[in-house]
């Protein structure tokens, strides 16, 4: 069978090198078609599973036994030809040595196999430094003897773990789920895909100081053919966080020169990236795990309660306790957890209250509380009851006037041209940070919490004369 091309073919162009340097979509569909017809079972190259010593090596095929098909096929006459079109398909990576990572064909019994399709450059794979980042953590996971990791790549994995720091932790779990994935495949198989996966690595993060065919960069030369085409991710992990599905090639679509107005929401799209608050995975973690040891003592489905548990028994005494004036040991600990837990418990914020009017801060306190009521309040009263807090606590010359920064009462005067349940957010928020960050730590620090903890250790009570007296020398 001979394999007919057209008149302007690239294998027997004079400038065959340059052709092959940039391709085309056209051009890498024909090499496709002939890289199929060589697996092809009945007229192609024969791929066998050649015994060695010990052991067996799968799925590959020879050089002089591609050299020969292409002369018979492609109707060349000069062996030094065939070798010459066969190393330009080589090193675009659709066939490669499993001895060596020099892209090239050789005209003798030197072992090549075939790249999966998966991985041909028709699907347009421009890996990132990433994609590439997983793929040497994967390597150091598996069989050392086997896949140990050569000296340029043990640097660049210490390279791209420095300057992926903050994400490292992502890069490393998607190795070790993949790790466990192709643990799961048979041998032979794995030993095929683990061999097709270096090579196409050799073709985009080609050996330093190994010069393939088209000297040049394939990348580079791709991105200068076709600057706006789409990147895509071989291991499925897009910087978007969605997954790829399949390597068909979608095809890009032409950008339009930015304007003005687009540049603008560029800058507030960064600025606000910018703002983001970023947290290791293990970071998290340790949060989880502290937050669940400090409340582990209050989940009644964890720790058996007294008089009992009232989501599996009928007695609701427990509950009662927890609505009670008069508040346990565990209570008033917990007040300690954080200023949301005081606020929670009437008790701790009635103490709560009591302490800043010690200290005539009360005003920020019952505006936060003013503001939590305005939004339960039903709707037909709520732009009046937001008019009355302005006036109470915002107004010029308010009798309980806050301190508010510019930017949140600018905001909320804005809002009550036209109240509603979420006028007052901003003004709330900030005076949520002014206490948590100022008052709380001192009402914690403060005779009158103190005491009343250590009451509650004993046993005791403290009554309202006491409690004055706290407040007052406090």
């Amino acid at each position: 069978m001979i394999f007919k091309f057209p008149p302007n073919c690239f294998f027997f162009s004079p400038s065959v090198s340059v052709l092959l340097l940039v391709p085309s979509s056209s051009l890498l569909l024909q090499i496709e078609d002939i890289v199929t017809l060589i697996q092809d079972e009945a007229e192609g190259v024969p791929i066998r599973t050649v015994k060695s010593f010990m052991t067996k090596i799968p799925s590959v095929v020879t050089g002089s036994d591609i050299v020969q098909w292409l002369m018979k096929n492609l109707a060349i006459e000069d062996p030094a030809e065939a070798m010459h079109i066969g190393s330009l398909i080589a090193a675009q990576g659709y066939f490669f040595p499993i001895s060596d990572h020099v892209l090239s064909l050789k005209d003798d019994g030197t072992f090549y196999r075939f790249q999966a399709p998966y991985f041909w450059p028709s699907n347009c794979w421009e890996p990132e430094n990433t994609d590439y980042a997983i793929y040497l953590c994967k390597r150091t996971m598996q069989n050392k003897t086997r896949l140990e990791l050569a000296d340029y790549e043990a640097e660049n994995l210490a390279r791209l773990q420095r300057a992926f720091a903050r994400k490292w932790e992502f890069i490393y779990m998607q190795a070790e789920a993949q790790v466990k994935i192709d643990r799961k495949k048979d041998k032979t198989e794995r030993k095929i895909l683990d061999s097709q996966e270096r090579a196409f690595w050799d073709v985009h993060r080609p050996v330093p100081g190994c010069v393939n065919t088209t000297e040049m960069d394939i990348r580079k030369c791709r991105r200068m053919k076709n600057p706006h085409r789409v990147k895509k991710s071989v291991y499925g992990v897009t910087e978007e966080g969605t997954q790829s599905q399949s390597p068909i090639h979608t095809p890009s679509h032409h950008c339009r020169k930015g304007t003005k107005e687009d540049v603008e929401k560029e800058i507030v799209f960064l600025n606000t990236q910018l703002d983001r608050h970023c947290m290791k995975m293990s970071k998290v973690a340790d949060s989880l795990i502290s937050y669940t040891e400090q409340f582990m003592e209050y989940d009644p489905f964890v720790t058996a309660m007294e008089p009992s548990n009232p989501w599996t028994s009928d007695d609701p005494s427990l509950w009662d306790l927890e609505t009670s004036k008069e508040p346990s040991q565990q209570r008033v600990k917990k007040w300690g957890f954080s200023l949301d837990e005081a606020l929670k418990d009437p008790a701790g914020q009635d103490l709560f209250l009591k302490f800043l009017e010690s200290e005539f801060s009360s005003e920020n306190l019952r505006f936060w509380l003013a503001v939590q009521d305005l939004k339960r309040m039903p709707q037909q009263d709520v732009a009046q009851r937001a008019q009355d807090i302005w006036t109470e606590f915002l107004a010029e010359g308010a009798p309980s006037s806050i301190n508010l920064d510019s930017h949140s009462y600018e905001r909320t005067s804005q809002n009550l041209k036209d109240p509603g349940r979420y006028s007052y957010e901003d003004a709330q928020d900030h005076i949520y940070k002014l206490m948590k960050s100022d008052s709380y730590a001192r009402f914690l620090r403060s005779n009158i919490y103190q005491d009343l903890l250590m009451a509650r250790k004993k046993g005791k009570s403290l009554t309202g004369k006491r409690l004055t007296g706290l407040m007052q020398s406090s």
